[in-house]
């Protein structure tokens, strides 16, 4: 059994750069190319391990050369896989075209098995999910198997987390489910329909996350840190440096990763969220997703640092 169980997705990121998109029927020459692994889960299942956590993934692949990424990816982590294979599909990837000049991109998500991830994949889990600790899922994978996931921990008293990224329409019924919520500020813009530019703004916007019956909300703020919100208190943590920001790709998943753990050793939730901070604050200073997770003694290194 593990204290953390992640329902979510992997994908393998193929990173194109040049100077510009080809034209339909053109062929260019790029720059560069990056193969890694990608995919809100699989990151935050490496981060969680890599903090630390005893931590599992439940997700979907194909039988592939992808697939065996996502399988060396975890092994080297030390994450536990729960995987689904399937034949009849193919391990999720995504094309990303970067920039040179301006490093603005465009990307293409195919998701593959993991956009085939079911219910049925969910209740083969059921015991993994209730032996767990903290559950965590995002909206990456079909919502009908996030639902479920989430009622089933629900119902054994397990502590649910939704990162509701990328941004989807929920049903009240589902946010009901989740103890604490963690969207970064646009997500929660599309949750709610009120502006996250402040303190002030993503405080009011909680409000309407907590009357729509989630039991906490933690908005992450990028450079500016993190706010959790709960029904009896409203707690801003500022952002934790590591140094010079090289890539902020992931960093909300190091975040979650980081955060479970620290709840899973039984710390108050503000404690908690500052460990969150700190994880992303050293995933941000490398590039890449899962290979910028840092271990746990950079991460306590880097909050003793703090004071």
């Amino acid at each position: 059994m593990s204290d953390i169980v992640i329902l979510g997705i992997f994908v393998a990121d193929t990173a194109y750069r040049a100077d510009r998109q080809p034209k339909m029927g053109e062929t260019i020459l790029g720059t560069s190319f990056i193969l890694g692994p990608g995919g809100k889960g699989s990151n935050q299942s490496v981060a969680a391990a890599m903090a630390g956590g005893k931590t599992s993934i439940i997700t979907r692949l194909g039988k592939d050369a992808f697939a065996d990424i996502a399988r060396a990816t975890w092994a080297k982590a030390g994450v536990m896989p729960h995987v689904t294979e399937d034949a009849e599909s193919y391990t999720g990837a995504a094309y990303i075209f970067i920039e040179n000049a301006t490093g603005n991109n465009a990307i293409i998500v195919a998701a593959g098995a993991a956009g085939r991830i079911s219910v049925a994949d969910v209740e083969a889990s059921r015991a993994l999910i209730e032996g767990a600790k903290v559950f965590i899922t995002q909206l990456e994978q079909p919502i009908p198997a996030a639902k479920r996931a989430l009622e089933i921990a629900r119902a054994a008293g397990v502590r649910t987390i939704l990162n509701p990224a990328p941004a989807a329409p929920l049903e009240d019924d589902l946010l009901a489910l989740c103890d604490i919520v963690t969207p970064n500020e646009s997500e929660t813009e599309s949750l709610t329909g009120l502006p996250v530019t402040t303190i002030a703004e993503a405080e009011a916007a909680a409000d309407a996350l907590l009357a729509r019956g989630v039991g906490a909300c933690l908005i992450t703020l990028g450079e500016r840190g993190a706010l959790y919100r709960d029904r009896t208190r409203s707690v801003h943590v500022p952002v934790i440096s590591a140094g010079k920001v090289v890539d902020t790709t992931g960093a909300g998943d190091a975040f979650n990763g980081g955060f479970a753990v620290a709840l899973t050793e039984g710390r108050d939730v503000v404690d908690a969220v500052r460990f969150g901070c700190a994880t992303a604050g050293i995933s941000v200073t490398r590039p890449g997703t899962a290979p910028a997770m840092p271990s746990r003694a950079e991460i306590e290194a880097l909050l003793a640092a703090q004071g």
